[in-house]
This record gives structure tokens, C-alpha cells and sequence, in this order.
């Protein structure tokens, strides 16, 4: 697909532009307004293919639960091998779009890979998630970042009392969510590890508060987020804070995202590898299938 639409596609789905604009500008690239219509299909998540690891796997145990931030329930979607034992927990941190069927399928992935898993759901105040991305999204945008960052911290005592946890417990996220991840690595002193897959940067003058080791991942082709890497970078440096960044050339935001038009798999797949190295070493192994 032509670069200009992903990015003017990015640019839309992040708010920088509006509905209006966008369709303006995308008729102007697809060259008619019957083009561009032709397009948005393609331009949309299918949910279709968000099932790796199906939601009935008879080697999971999967449940819905609720619990306390400040006085507000937040709903998450926790799974875990149905073998019984203790094992290290991650929090999963969705896109701007919320709980959706893709985000539900990596929490999935992780859980068999023998990690205690929980998908939040940060629209869960509101509702939850709704089945409608764009209004995921203008639901996203109606939240305040600090509070939210605040609530999803409060998942890492949860996990770590949780009666089949070790304790450890770590976050991933994507997009929204790996800048949330950034967020909760300076307010959480007891989460152990964060991984970013291209969130927005945290603030500089927050980074000596953290303590977990960070694993970032960034798409080379994503202008819009990798200008905040420098001075991210430099500002955990400088707080001697324990940090990996991979940028992955070629390839766009999203790029772990395999219901999108923007999903590359060899990248995808080399990212996924690291994460789960990253928490073994930061979490400790996990038991497996």
C-alpha cells in the first residue's frame, strides 16, 4: 500500500486529523471519492484473523475478573495454562481502540507461554470496550492519561497477590498502551519490567522514578512516535536505569499488529522473541504448556 495512506491513515486513527480531513486527503491520493471509499475497507483492522490462539484452547484457563484502582473497578481479561502452579504475571495494555478481539488473542499468547496474563480494559469506566473502533477511539480520547496510567498501576498489586502469581510482575503494551507502559514504570516502584511496542515516550523528569528494566520496540518508518526517542533515551542514561531499544528498519507503526494492513511478521516475530527473553530474564521462567 502506499506509504502517504498509511501515514495519512496514522495521522487520523492518532487525532492529528479528523474524519473530514482525512477522507479530503485520501481522496486526493486514491485520485476520486469512489477510490477512496474503495480503501477504508483495507484500512481497518480485520478482527477475523485476531485469533492465533483460539478463545476456547482447552490448555488455558480463562476468566473475566474485576479489580480496585482508587475506588474504580477496571475489568480485565485474565488467562493462564489451567496447569496449576505459580507463575509470573503481565499486564497487557491495549491500542487506542480498548479490550478488542486482537488484544484478547496476545494476552492468550502470552498465557501459553505460561505467564499469568491480564488484557485490562481502561474503557471498562466507561462501559467497556465497544465493538465500533472509531468510537473505541473517541472513548480513548475522553480519558485522562494520569488518572488512567494511575488505574492500570493498580493491576501490579493485583498480580502480584494473586493466588497463582510469583509475585514478579511486568506490562506490555501497543501503541496507547506502550506509552502507558512508560507512564506506570515511573509510578509503580514494584513492577519488574516494561515493554513498549512504539508508545509514546514518558516524561524525562519522571524516568528517576523508575524502576523496572524497559525493552522498547520501534517501527523505522514511524516518524510521529520515534521523535521522542533521543530524549528518552538520554534521560534513562543519564538515571543509569536499565533499558533496551530495538527500531525495527522498514517497517510502520503497528507493525505487531496481524489484523492490520500495517503487520510485517518477520519483524513482529523477531520483537515477540525478545519480549518473551525479556521477561524470562526480568520475571523469571515461566512453567510451560
Amino acid at each position: 500500500m502506499d506509504q502517504r495512506i498509511i501515514d495519512l491513515n496514522d495521522s487520523f486513527t492518532h487525532g492529528v486529523l479528523n474524519r473530514r480531513d482525512f477522507m479530503d486527503r485520501l481522496t486526493t491520493i486514491a485520485g476520486s471519492s469512489a477510490a477512496a471509499l474503495a480503501l477504508l475497507p483495507m484500512l481497518q483492522n480485520d478482527y477475523a484473523r485476531a485469533a492465533i490462539i483460539p478463545a476456547d484452547d482447552a490448555r488455558l484457563a480463562i476468566d473475566t475478573i474485576t479489580y480496585d484502582a482508587n475506588g474504580t473497578k477496571i475489568t480485565g481479561y485474565l488467562a493462564r495454562l489451567r496447569t496449576k502452579g505459580k507463575r509470573p504475571a503481565v499486564i497487557v495494555i491495549h491500542e487506542n481502540r480498548g479490550l478488542n478481539p486482537h488484544i484478547k488473542d496476545v494476552t492468550r499468547r502470552l498465557a501459553l507461554d505460561g505467564f499469568l496474563a491480564l488484557g485490562v480494559d481502561m474503557l471498562s469506566p466507561l462501559g467497556g470496550t465497544p465493538g465500533d473502533e472509531d468510537k473505541g477511539r473517541e472513548m480513548i480520547a475522553t480519558l485522562k492519561p494520569d488518572e488512567t496510567a494511575q488505574q492500570i498501576a493498580a493491576a501490579v498489586p493485583f498480580l502480584a497477590k494473586h493466588a497463582e502469581s510469583t509475585g514478579n510482575v511486568g506490562a506490555i503494551g501497543f501503541c496507547w498502551g506502550g506509552g502507558m507502559v512508560n507512564r506506570i514504570a515511573a509510578l509503580s516502584p514494584d513492577m519488574k519490567a516494561g515493554v513498549a511496542y512504539y508508545g509514546a515516550q514518558g516524561a524525562a523528569a519522571q524516568v528517576p522514578n523508575i524502576h523496572a528494566a524497559l525493552l522498547s520496540h520501534y517501527a523505522g518508518l514511524d516518524q510521529r512516535i520515534n521523535a521522542g526517542i533521543p530524549a528518552y533515551e538520554a534521560a534513562l542514561k543519564a538515571a543509569n536505569k536499565r533499558h533496551t531499544i530495538h527500531i525495527y528498519p522498514e517497517v510502520n507503526h503497528a507493525f505487531n499488529n496481524d489484523t492490520s494492513e500495517r503487520y510485517n511478521k518477520a519483524a513482529a516475530d523477531l520483537a515477540w522473541s525478545r519480549t518473551l527473553a525479556f521477561f524470562t530474564e526480568h520475571l523469571g521462567a515461566p512453567p510451560k504448556a
